[in-house]
């Protein structure tokens, strides 16, 4: 446990790196199977994700261009690790590598095999091994990228002068790529000339298709936009478009096909940046749907588990909903916890929400409180209808409002279209082999699905009548963690990268939050402090539960003679599955950063 982090690097521990292992096999790598072995002389970097989480999709963001300087030196390897049972699926895997633009080998673990053998905790985790084969770091969480880099020039040196160093071309092998018109589309809405605008979003554009869905009419935005996704149109027919990977919000005029940049700053929000002020002065995270609601542009914030407003009047951004916190909390705006809401939907008194890693349809209402209708939390999922306290979804990614009343939930990795209604309180499914919808939109009585891995629009008939569909119920497929009632050690591992100490100007540099589903598991420990470990009660009469972890670190260049050093926040939220047993642990380290000890 390290609360307190010396300026010069610890001397690193020497663990061999266990062998990778994924029953799904290896992707971008030309059909050939990886070891270790093959790898020796490399700086090796594994990067545990799932495509799932927003989180995930920042890391590969912060890579590129890691990757990139030190291509001769530096494999990543990405270990796909799946939470979801969809993402399980080989061609869902393949179909991500390809969306999310993943230029390196990938491991496919619908197991978690190698996640076991790693014994990784949290999406996403970036393991370093060097040209020997040794486990010499280990990082959770987004921001670390700076880190990483130090580390890799200081292994560079260390086993070039050793003569253990193997430079050139790595194993990364491109597919070959394929023609379609869309391609990974978003979101979609229709214009007032009958046609529609769609964000194909792995082609980092716009398109607009005639009326048939199908008939590209024109491309718009190439070379502005990255991985676009929502659109909502303002009252004065312009167009706000999600601009994600940009951390933007745009606004395109159809009529003469110009982009204007309306909020967000190109960065990424961090804990600590402004909550509210000039729209072009305040960071974003990855705005993922808009929707027009009481007269200002509302956006689901994926990357900080948030709703925003944007008022085009004052030209200002505000949070609107959420703490940044993970997980499922209704009530008051300022109080809830949202988990990734991907999709907006508004009618004259509530904005619909698709929260997709709870796996939930939430609410909020024009007193500004926050209700689910569907879901439970983090970790329970699938598909079932009927009544809306035991209906599931899996990772839904839209929702669209219907004019009865009821509202219809493009169910992502169900492949489904549901429906809710309020009126009567049932979940139903509307249609079913879609592929990954990602939204809908009403067009004439009909409903025209975004089928984003099929790479098109689809048309559907509303039925009058729900198809049938066969219930399933899943829970996340970790394994829990054994640990013993009464006191738990909780250490949050942190070490400063080299060069680096903890920020101590404007007060303490750490934070933890500790909570759990279902509360009386804790009888004492939860809440906010300071120091990165706290002792914990488990409750014997609570057998099994999930503990949330949420930590951050803020560390900065130790240098005194510069006035304005570079600092970086380190930040990840775990969920961490705990059965209760006499035999268990009664310490539970948790890594943001470098090696437990």
């Amino acid at each position: 446990m390290n609360d307190s982090a010396p300026a010069t690097a610890p001397r690193r521990a020497r663990v061999r790196a266990p062998e990778l292992i994924g029953k799904g096999g290896w992707l971008n790598t030309g059909g050939d199977d990886l070891t270790l072995a093959d790898l020796r002389g490399k700086i090796v970097l594994l990067d545990f994700w799932t495509f799932c989480c927003v989180n995930c999709l920042h890391v590969l963001d912060e890579l590129r261009e890691l990757e990139e300087k030190h291509r001769d030196t530096l494999v990543i390897v990405g270990v796909h690790s799946p939470k979801f049972v969809h993402e399980a699926e080989h061609q869902a895997v393949v179909d991500a590598v390809e969306r999310y633009e993943v230029h390196h080998p990938v491991l496919d673990d619908p197991e978690l095999a190698t996640w076991k053998q790693y014994a990784v905790r949290a999406w996403p985790t970036l393991v370093v091994i060097d040209p020997e084969g040794y486990v010499v770091a280990q990082h959770a969480g987004e921001g670390h990228a700076n880190a990483i880099r130090t580390l890799v020039e200081e292994l560079e040196a260390e086993h070039g002068a050793k003569g253990t160093l193997r430079r050139g071309d790595g194993p990364y092998v491109a597919p070959e790529p394929v023609a379609t018109d869309l391609r990974f589309p978003g979101k979609a809405i229709l214009l007032p000339s009958g046609n529609l605008l769609v964000s194909d979003t792995t082609r980092h554009q716009l398109v607009e298709l005639a009326a048939d869905g199908e008939t590209v009419v024109r491309r718009i935005g190439e070379g502005v936009f990255r991985e676009p996704q929502g659109l909502a149109a303002l009252p004065d027919g312009r167009i706000v478009v999600a601009d994600t990977v940009n951390h933007s919000l745009r606004v395109l005029d159809p009529a003469t096909g110009t982009i204007e940049r309306a909020a967000g700053t190109g960065r990424q929000w961090w804990q600590g940046s402004a909550t509210s002020g000039p729209a072009l002065e305040v960071d974003l995270s990855s705005p993922w749907d808009v929707a027009w609601w009481q007269g200002k542009v509302w956006i689901a914030m994926a990357g900080v588990h948030q709703l925003w407003t944007y008022d085009p009047e004052s030209g200002t951004v505000e949070v609107a909903a959420g703490t940044t916190n993970e997980g499922l909390v209704d009530g008051p705006a300022a109080e809830a916890w949202f988990a990734q809401p991907s999709g907006l939907s508004a009618t004259e008194d509530r904005l619909w929400i698709a929260d997709a890693e709870t796996s939930a349809l939430r609410w909020i209402d024009r007193d500004g409180h926050v209700h689910t209708a569907v879901g439970t939390g983090l970790f329970d999922f699938g598909h079932r209808d009927g009544d809306a306290g035991q209906a599931l979804l899996q990772h839904p990614l839209g929702v669209t409002a219907l004019p009865d009343g009821s509202v219809a939930v493009s169910d992502t990795y169900n492949h489904a279209l549901r429906r809710y209604d309020p009126a009567t309180g049932e979940v139903t499914t509307l249609a079913t082999d879609l592929r990954e919808p990602s939204g809908a939109v009403l067009v004439d009585g009909d409903i025209v699905v975004v089928e984003s891995a099929r790479h098109r629009l689809t048309r559907l008939r509303l039925p009058e009548e729900a198809v049938q569909v066969d219930a399933v119920a899943h829970r996340t497929r970790r394994e829990a963690t054994e640990v013993a009632p009464g006191r738990l050690r909780l250490d949050v591992v942190f070490q400063a990268p080299t060069g680096q100490k903890l920020d101590d100007r404007y007060g303490p540099s750490t934070r933890l939050l500790v909570s759990s589903t279902p509360p009386e598991l804790l009888l004492g420990g939860e809440g906010t402090g300071t120091d990165l470990f706290r002792e914990l009660d488990l409750n014997p009469a609570v057998t099994e539960g999930v503990l949330h972890v949420s930590a951050m670190a803020a560390s900065c260049d130790d240098d005194p003679s510069n006035e304005y050093p570079a600092c970086h926040v380190h930040q990840q939220d775990w969920g961490v599955p705990v059965e209760v047993t006499e035999t268990g642990v009664t310490r539970l380290p948790l890594i943001l950063a470098g090696l437990d000890a």
